[in-house]
C-alpha cells in the first residue's frame, strides 16, 4: 500500500515585500539627507524626532502585538482558508518589520532598561529566525526553529512590563492601549486553541498500488520491434 503525501504549501515569495521595504528605507534616507540641507528641514527633523521620542514606544508595542496575534493564527487550518492564511502571513511579516524598526528607534532615542533590552534581544532572535526559516526547513530539527522563533511569545509580555514600569507613568490612553493589546493577543490565542481542539486527526489516505498489465518492454526492444 502507498500513502499519498499531503500537498505542502509552497514557500511564500517575499521578494515584493523585501523590494518595498528596501525602497521605503531608501526613500527615508534620501528625505532625511534633503531635509538636513535646509534650516527649515532641520526644524522639521527635530520635531519629528521629538514626536518619535514620545510615541515610538507605543507604535512598537502596537505593531509587535499585531505580529504576535497574526503569528498565532497564521497556521490555523480550521477557520481560515489557504489564501487567508497567506494574507495573515504577509501581515505577520509586515508588522514584524515595522515593529522591529520602531523598537530599534525607541532603543536609539532612549536609554533602555534591562527589561527593554531583554525584549529587544528576544524580538531580534524571533526576527532572525523568521528570515532564515528556509534554512531551518532543510535541517533534521524543525523543533529548533519553533523554539527560537517562539521567543517572540516571551518577548511580548516583557515589552508590556517594560512599558508599564519604565519611564514616566503611562497616560490613560496608553494604559487602555495596553488593555487592547492584551485583548488582541488573548483573542488570537483563543482562536488558535479552539482550532487545535477542532482540528481532525491526520489520517493518511491509502491508495492502491499501480498495476502493470502485460510484459515489460525496454526502449531498445521497442525500437527493434518497430524496425523489424
Amino acid at each position: 500500500m502507498l500513502h499519498r503525501k499531503q500537498p505542502r504549501h509552497a514557500g511564500l515569495d517575499a521578494r515584493q515585500l523585501r523590494l518595498g521595504a528596501t525602497a521605503s528605507v531608501t526613500a527615508l534616507i534620501l528625505s532625511a539627507v534633503a531635509l538636513a540641507r535646509t534650516e527649515r528641514g532641520l526644524r522639521l527633523m527635530n520635531d519629528g524626532l521629538a514626536f518619535l521620542d514620545f510615541y515610538v514606544g507605543v507604535f512598537a508595542l502596537v505593531t509587535l502585538t499585531l505580529t504576535v496575534a497574526f503569528g498565532l493564527v497564521t497556521t490555523e487550518r480550521v477557520f481560515l482558508s489557504v489564501p487567508n492564511r497567506v494574507r495573515c502571513q504577509l501581515l505577520h511579516r509586515a508588522a514584524a518589520a515595522a515593529g522591529i524598526g520602531f523598537l530599534l528607534a525607541h532603543a536609539a532615542l532612549r536609554s533602555s532598561s534591562l527589561t527593554g533590552l531583554t525584549a529587544l534581544a528576544l524580538f531580534a532572535l524571533a526576527a532572525v529566525t523568521g528570515v532564515t526559516r528556509g534554512w531551518f526547513a532543510h535541517t533534521s530539527k524543525p523543533w529548533l526553529w519553533r523554539v527560537m522563533h517562539g521567543a517572540a511569545y516571551l518577548a511580548w509580555p516583557v515589552a508590556i512590563l517594560h512599558g508599564l514600569t519604565a519611564g514616566r507613568p503611562p497616560a490613560g490612553w496608553v494604559a487602555w492601549s495596553y488593555v487592547v493589546c492584551l485583548a488582541a493577543v488573548l483573542s488570537a490565542l483563543l482562536v488558535r486553541a479552539v482550532a487545535t481542539l477542532r482540528r481532525p486527526p491526520a489520517v493518511p489516505e491509502v491508495v492502491e498500488e499501480p498495476v502493470v498489465i502485460g510484459e515489460l518492454v525496454s526502449l531498445d526492444d521497442l525500437r527493434r520491434r518497430r524496425a523489424g
